[in-house]
């Protein structure tokens, strides 16, 4: 049988063993479902540095042991927040309305290359949490590390009495298996979390999706900032993974009363600010033809980059600079990058520096995050007044902070950019983002004479009336009473 073929029916086989398995656990208690994902979290914690170590030996880029740090978030961190959650049954209940958890059914979720292991450990954990089956297309680039993460995560669940087809992966990765896998109609929602194609992808697959945009995360510098722990907070989240999390800093935008203490300490802790034609070379690879982010590019150390750029850079550097004043194509450092690259801008005051953020935010990354470092509180509630973003990280690492890590925010992979991004939802993703919930109504207006006139008589409700009261209600709506 001809390969893409065979991936389609492998994926249709797999969705339907998914539903079937999914019918018989949506009738388990809330007690069953939390022992379960309580099981595949200390099973995520206790093979977190396995895991790590095999995606950044398949993807080839970031560090093993940021990766292992993903992975026990997506294990510890998130059942420790998810864990009170109550999915099933009734889940609010008062003498005018009775809330009942129904879990969506069979998910398809969508692997990316920057965060594959943890990503797994996450969406299986909201996903079952909710009552749901999942079935994964991972990337193609590390199928070995999901597809053993996967099968680690099937082992509890056969352990724990439920069959292991709630969770399952596309043993043969085709467009065309990963197309059926959002299009079947036994599919009811995609989760996709990765680049904005396969975003688009998931949107236009006629079946609900939830998904992301691009992060592209600005974070202003105000006067007011302790400048080293800034400095410090932004090259904390930079360097985390290589910069491979979609609310990794971007770039820094500082006032320019400022600007040379700032410098000055990004280059005190080997930061390199890279200046003329190196500047062009490194600027040219952080693009590819099409003006998507390079893959080559991405997750790469600073000297991986100026390998690739053909420039030479400072023995130790940490992280590469490019200050820039324009945001849009022509200028690569005010684009999402994935790596070690940060682009830097200067501005007058902070007026100017919000208005710059929504630049760059319009550019790429509208509806994601920010990043502010302050100690001015008006100053802090303009900036979430106008920013066209979900999240707004204060004086923390935007990576960890947009992750929940360094915040209270929900410990997800899967954020959420708005309307304003394309995007579904503005949340962290949780369980409850894959539940519906039913409501149950009781009557609590019986005075159905909206329109003020009588309509009582002896030979009660007719057609009639009927009629004639929604004849009234649409005059007074034409006539604008309402």
């Amino acid at each position: 049988m001809d390969k893409d073929l065979q991936s389609i029916q492998e994926a249709r086989d797999l969705i339907h063993k998914a539903k079937i398995a999914q019918a018989d656990y949506a009738q388990a208690s809330q007690e069953q479902v939390d022992e379960l994902t309580k099981a595949i979290a200390k099973m995520g914690e206790a093979h977190a540095k396995e895991l790590g170590r095999m995606a950044a030996e398949e993807v080839g880029y970031g560090n093993p042991q940021d990766k292992y740090t993903k992975n026990i978030l997506a294990s510890r961190y998130v059942y420790e927040y998810i864990k009170d959650m109550k999915t099933r049954g009734i889940l609010k209940e008062t003498d005018r309305m009775i809330e009942v958890a129904a879990p969506v059914g069979v998910i398809a979720g969508l692997v990316p290359s920057t965060n594959p292991t943890s990503t797994v450990l996450y969406n299986s954990m909201i996903a079952l949490k909710a009552g749901n089956a999942i079935v994964f297309s991972p990337h193609p680039t590390c199928t070995k590390c999901i597809t053993k993460t996967v099968n680690l995560v099937r082992e509890v669940i056969a352990d724990q009495g439920f069959s292991p087809d709630l969770v399952s992966v596309l043993p043969i990765v085709t467009m065309e298996a990963t197309d059926e896998l959002m299009s079947n109609e036994e599919t009811k929602l995609v989760l996709a979390t990765g680049g904005n194609a396969m975003v688009k992808a998931a949107y236009s697959s006629g079946t609900p999706a939830l998904g992301v945009g691009p992060g592209n995360v600005p974070v202003f510098i105000e006067r007011t900032a302790d400048i080293k722990e800034a400095v410090r907070k932004i090259m904390i989240g930079k360097l985390f993974d290589n910069g491979l999390i979609c609310a990794s800093e971007e770039s820094v935008v500082v006032e320019r009363c400022i600007a040379d203490e700032v410098k000055a300490e990004f280059e005190r802790n080997n930061c390199y600010f890279v200046t003329g034609e190196d500047k062009e070379k490194i600027a040219s690879i952080l693009s590819n033809s099409r003006g998507a982010v390079n893959a080559k590019a991405v997750g790469r150390t600073p000297q991986q980059l100026a390998d690739l750029a053909g420039v030479k850079i400072p023995e130790g550097t940490k992280i590469i600079i490019g200050c820039e004043t324009e945001v849009g194509p022509k200028h690569p450092f005010s684009r999402e990058k994935l790596n070690t690259t940060l682009g830097f801008y200067v501005v007058d005051d902070w007026k100017q520096g919000c208005e710059k953020c929504i630049e760059i935010l319009h550019y790429d990354g509208m509806g994601h995050s920010i990043g502010i470092h302050t100690k001015d509180k008006d100053i802090i509630r303009e900036f979430a007044l106008k920013k066209p973003v979900s999240r707004m990280l204060v004086n923390t690492p935007t990576t960890l902070g947009g992750v929940g890590l360094s915040t209270d925010l929900a410990p997800a992979f899967t954020l959420g950019c708005g309307a304003v991004g394309g995007s579904a939802t503005s949340d962290n993703v949780t369980p409850m983002n894959l539940i519906n919930i039913k409501r149950v109504a009781f009557e609590t207006n019986s005075n159905y004479n909206i329109t003020g006139q009588d309509n009582s008589s002896d030979e009660g409700v007719t057609e009639e009336v009927v009629e004639k009261v929604l004849r009234q209600i649409l005059k007074e709506v034409a006539d604008s009473k309402f």
